[in-house]
């Protein structure tokens, strides 16, 4: 899909690049005004850039707010990087591009979710995963990094899971899961397992709801869907209105947002049709625990 300018209106990467200019703000514990006064701007200029409300975003001004904010070499490249995406709604981050590959945008976004639906057709979501079936994944997926780089990883994927495991006002989590995901062995019995009765535990809270779509089911778009995540946004106390809704769709090399109206759409009825083919919450539960048992009985 191709870049979607537009004009005239907030777009993922500039309420992005807002909010992560307000963050470096507060963390130089800086006011806005005293922010506004070193730049020589207004006030209403600086807090409609942190808004994403600024139709021009200026690479060298957003550089500057980074140097005055104490902002490292690395961050503010990726900032840049959001900056001069700032006028597209549907955008592809490949990653190591103009923005680096280690600067995770996804997980500034899903942190801010209210609500998140979720597809997945063939691993289990990060959000729901044990660190053991983390484990395996990131040592296969990233071979040169170090046991303390690993385990740095589990703790902020752990971290990560708080959203929709929090006591205080969580997430609402919306999932299906294809069989073939929790059907593929990642590790052996001792990860498996757990895994799966993880998934089963999880989908008895009241915020997630966790629904298996069977092989039986076939394609119920007639398609074959990628993975996705469709995030909804409550309303912030800065802004009488929620942010729009965005579609995360992730690939091997890269990520695309979607946050276009019929994009979004598209995906939403693409997602009712799937969990309307999937099973129920309770037989998907009782398939989880079924499963786990299976594997458990290996020996």
């Amino acid at each position: 899909m191709g870049l979607m300018p537009v004009n005239g209106s907030t777009t993922l990467p500039r309420r992005q690049l807002g909010r992560y200019l307000r963050e470096a703000r507060e963390a130089a514990n800086m006011t806005l005004e005293q922010a506004a006064t070193l730049m020589e701007w207004g006030k209403s200029t600086l807090q409609r850039l942190e808004k994403g409300q600024t139709e021009r975003v200026r690479i060298r001004e957003v550089e500057d707010l980074c140097e005055l904010y104490g902002v490292g070499d690395e961050r503010t490249a990726a900032l840049k990087g959001l900056a001069q995406q700032a006028p597209v709604r549907s955008w592809w981050h490949a990653y190591g591009d103009l923005i680096p590959a280690n600067f995770n945008l996804y997980v500034g976004l899903e942190a801010a979710a209210s609500t998140l639906t979720i597809f997945q057709p063939l691993i289990i979501p990060g959000l729901l995963q044990t660190s053991a079936y983390t484990r395996i994944l990131d040592r296969t997926y990233f071979p040169a990094e170090t046991e303390i780089e690993l385990e740095r990883r589990i703790e902020l994927r752990k971290q990560r899971q708080s959203i929709i495991f929090r006591k205080r006002r969580p997430a609402t989590a919306s999932i299906v899961l294809h069989e073939a995901a929790i059907r593929t062995r990642v590790g052996g019995r001792a990860v498996m397992v757990p895994q799966l009765r993880h998934l089963a535990d999880a989908s008895s809270r009241d915020n997630i709801e966790i629904r298996v779509l069977p092989y039986r089911a076939g394609f119920p778009i007639g398609w074959a869907l990628p993975p996705f995540v469709l995030l909804e946004f409550g309303t912030e106390a800065r802004s009488a209105s929620p942010e729009p809704t965005i579609v995360f769709a992730e690939s091997f090399t890269g990520s695309m947002y979607f946050e276009r109206d019929t994009d979004v759409d598209r995906f939403r009825e693409a997602y009712a049709r799937v969990r309307q083919a999937a099973l129920d919450v309770q037989p998907s539960r009782d398939v989880l625990r079924e499963i786990a048992r299976e594997i458990d009985s290996e020996r």
